[in-house]
């Protein structure tokens, strides 16, 4: 969430607005602004008094802003924090008492609410005056291809260094999940020395990610057109497809041979910027510059054509009983051959 960064400066600032609204389809952002708000704003000794906690499926969201109206005891400012409001239900009622309070706020509360897992209707009257005002915080779902991006600055907020590729191979084997990766990163920071480098076999030790089992390695092997390492990883990862799913391993060779055909379409264009197009590291226009010796641009536009196929089959179309690892291994070597086959492009 681009947001969260001004709200914890205004939190250490002690620069607050009235009330923050957050909602949206990510939570990890939500719960790294609610925490700071519960930890950071108030003394120890002044939370007993002025900071209350209250969850969405024990109350109603006018009981919340009867709280919010009344007066610290003893302090400047009290902390009001609604978590799991989404359990809350939305009547006209609740509503209009969030709209009031929104337009006619108490100075001396700071009002903290997290709506999880969802964005709230936009057209609503109180939604209009929170984002009018600057108080509704949304915290969208980051995409598959932010990821990487998102755990690399992570790593450097962290101070930890890593390999290139290390980025995308935890976003590829965590996915999304950015509470979890979050504590996964934490844990490594823990481990790891000063000055170590974050590389395969740190992260296969202490995540349980394979170093050589990956769909990073089976690229790698298809790349070289290795053909009997690429079968045997096929094989290998196949046998685990709630880890490896198929439709994983396909938009990674998509992505890879997609970007093949830029590579190929772009002579003469600078690294840094052929990169910036193909949005990958510099680092791994190696690797493309070694695959672009096996496939030519035909073959690229036959693999894409081999990828689709493969997909229809998982989907139940022109294929009988076929086991994802079946598909993996039948996939890889047509990608391998692909020089050989007639494709329908």
């Amino acid at each position: 969430m681009k947001e969260l960064d001004l709200v914890l400066k205004n939190i250490k600032n002690k620069e607050f607005l009235p009330i923050y609204f957050f909602h949206g389809e990510e939570p990890f952002f939500m719960d790294v602004a609610v925490k700071a708000f519960e930890n950071d704003v108030l003394e120890e000794d002044e939370k007993a008094f002025n900071q209350t906690v209250v969850y969405g499926k024990d109350t109603t969201f006018s009981e919340v802003l009867s709280l919010a109206r009344q007066f610290p005891m003893m302090g400047e400012k009290q902390v009001i924090i609604l978590k799991e409001a989404q359990e809350i239900r939305m009547i006209e009622k609740e509503a209009e008492a969030l709209k009031f309070y929104a337009e006619n706020p108490v100075e001396s509360t700071l009002l903290i609410i997290a709506h999880k897992h969802k964005k709230v209707d936009s057209r609503k009257s109180f939604a209009k005056i929170l984002s009018k005002n600057k108080m509704l915080f949304e915290s969208a779902k980051m995409r598959d291809y932010e990821v990487p991006k998102w755990i690399e600055q992570e790593l450097r907020n962290a101070g930890l260094k890593a390999k290139p590729n290390i980025p995308a191979l935890l976003s590829e084997y965590l996915g999304t999940d950015l509470s979890r990766i979050s504590n996964e990163l934490h844990k490594l920071k823990m481990i790891l020395k000063n000055d170590e480098i974050l590389d395969e076999k740190t992260i296969e030790t202490h995540i349980g990610i394979s170093k050589e089992f990956n769909v990073f390695e089976l690229i790698k092997a298809l790349g070289k057109k290795d053909e009997s390492s690429a079968l045997r990883i096929a094989h290998f990862i196949g046998k685990s497809p709630k880890t490896n799913p198929l439709p994983m391993m396909m938009g990674n060779l998509y992505n890879f041979f997609s970007n093949l055909i830029i590579y190929h379409t772009s002579p003469g264009v600078q690294p840094n910027v052929l990169a910036g197009q193909m949005n990958v590291n510099p680092y791994f226009l190696k690797d493309f510059a070694e695959a672009a010796r096996f496939y030519n641009l035909k073959h690229c536009t036959r693999i894409i054509s081999i990828l689709r196929e493969i997909d229809l089959k998982n989907k139940g179309l022109g294929a009988v009983n076929m086991e994802e690892g079946e598909l993996l291994t039948e996939m890889v070597y047509k990608i391998l051959h692909v020089d050989r086959l007639k494709v329908k492009v």
